[in-house]
């Protein structure tokens, strides 16, 4: 395996939402077969309802994330990502300013969920688009509108309708199932579990291997996207999807 030090570990650092119980358990699972040549390590910002309105944009403004990121900059790492798809309803471009802040303010490489998505969606070469989410339809429907925007069209989609960010856990690996099954009926070129608080990275590489397309899960490429970076050889990672063979 080669890291971008040979010095020594990659240390990679995420930070993310303060209500998400399913982020640190599923990325030190997908992780393992690099330890300990690399280790993650998260640091917190309190988000706890996902809406579109000023109360939740707010949650997402600079300092907090800033604070944290502070605090992960003490454990020297070489990259700091920002483990939330929040982006992906706010607009793209609030992720390429928060990463040029975060590497700004901690001298980390610097990336986050929805960069790695897109950029995955890229390699892909994805067109059409199959989307599972928790969230609420205003939210949804803004997803759907800012992929719109970048030629990506969502040719089937299902959400759970909540807001309450901890009850995104809560939705069944069995549920997550049924929702991406359903979506792959419309034949899309890839499928995408967005929300890093859903318990779909397990579930991905199953589907993956059955229906024959990319199923893009959060925690599963925000991962690759923090090793994309660090320069890390993922295929011992192969077995939790196509996009560890990217």
């Amino acid at each position: 395996m080669q890291t971008s030090d040979s010095s020594g570990p990659t240390i990679i650092g995420m930070l993310t939402p303060s209500s998400n119980t399913v982020v640190e358990p599923y990325t030190a699972a997908l992780a393992w077969p690099l330890f300990p040549q690399v280790s993650v390590h998260f640091g917190r910002l309190r988000v706890t309802r996902i809406a579109l309105d000023e109360g939740s944009n707010d949650q997402f403004g600079i300092d907090p994330f800033l604070a944290s990121a502070d605090l992960l900059a003490d454990a020297k790492v070489n990259v700091i990502a920002w483990n939330g798809t929040s982006a992906s309803w706010l607009g793209f471009d609030s992720d390429d300013r928060l990463c040029a802040a975060l590497a700004e303010r901690t001298g980390a490489r610097a990336t986050s969920a929805i960069r790695s998505l897109n950029a995955l969606i890229g390699a892909f070469g994805v067109k059409k688009l199959g989307l599972v989410t928790p969230y609420t339809p205003d939210v949804q429907q803004q997803i759907i509108e800012n992929y719109a925007a970048i030629g990506v069209e969502t040719v089937a989609e299902r959400h759970s309708n909540r807001s309450d960010n901890f009850s995104f856990s809560e939705v069944s690996e069995d549920e997550i199932e049924r929702m991406c099954r359903e979506v792959a009926e419309a034949k899309p070129d890839a499928i995408a579990i967005v929300c890093t608080n859903m318990r779909g990275p397990l579930v991905a590489a199953r589907l993956e291997r059955e229906l024959g397309i990319p199923v893009l899960d959060s925690v599963a490429f925000t991962l690759w996207g923090c090793l994309k970076e660090a320069g890390i050889d993922m295929t011992p990672l192969s077995e939790f999807g196509m996009m560890f063979g990217k």
